[in-house]
């Protein structure tokens, strides 16, 4: 009786082992750029709009391009904006668990300007979501946040890409420290009324493509 047990017990766990590795959760698809190669964390990119687009100003018209930064009052830190009609500056990404170099989709990371500001030599060019402003109603996505650490005291430095459509965005919607409170949201675009185009909290998403520099 005891060896017919043993046999039994053999030969389900032989045979459900399988079934368990194919349980397990498989690891989320990654970010492909313009080339169609994989988005990697040692690499630098251009953000740049998927769907081409025009928007007038005081003095004409011009093409959106890619992200750079700017100040509304020369104040630091420096606000991400839109640029005109060239590909910005260079960033990079860097995802929560940095042993990872490939990035992926819904994963939480922090994006940075490759190159530091001397406009703003004391701040760093890592994202981070501003105050909320009232005066506008708008919350802006600006710089001088921190790589890595995450928790609750950089709750606001980190962000997602995440599919949307036949390209990305990105949101706001961390889960670095489970007992914050925080809120979930898309990036998307502001035209302040000196026509610069920030990034900012939005219901309609910034769709976006990656370019490798």
């Amino acid at each position: 009786m005891k060896t017919k047990l043993l046999a039994f017990l053999l030969f389900f766990a032989l045979t459900t082992k399988p079934l368990l590795l194919g349980a397990a959760g498989a690891a989320p698809e990654p970010v492909i750029d313009t080339s169609g190669k994989k988005l990697r964390a040692d690499a630098n990119y251009h953000i740049i709009p998927a769907v081409p687009f025009t928007i007038c100003g005081f003095v004409g018209c011009f093409t959106g391009g890619g992200l750079s930064l700017d100040s509304i009052d020369e104040s630091c830190p420096l606000d991400i904006i839109i640029e005109k009609a060239n590909e910005g500056l260079p960033l990079r990404f860097s995802p929560v668990n940095t042993k990872k170099g490939v990035i992926r989709v819904s994963t939480d990371l922090n994006i940075f300007f490759s190159d530091s500001d001397e406009r703003c030599p004391h701040h760093s060019t890592v994202w981070m979501l501003d105050q909320f402003d009232a005066s506008i109603g708008q919350t802006y996505v600006t710089t001088g946040g921190v790589v890595g650490n995450p928790g609750e005291h950089t709750i606001l430095n980190w962000f997602k890409i995440q599919k949307y459509e036949d390209a990305y965005k990105l949101v706001y919607c961390p889960r670095v420290c489970p007992s914050c409170h925080h809120l979930c949201k898309d990036i998307g675009m502001f035209v302040d009324a000196n026509r610069r185009m920030h990034l900012a909290l939005s219901d309609d998403p910034f769709k976006i493509k990656f370019k490798e520099a």
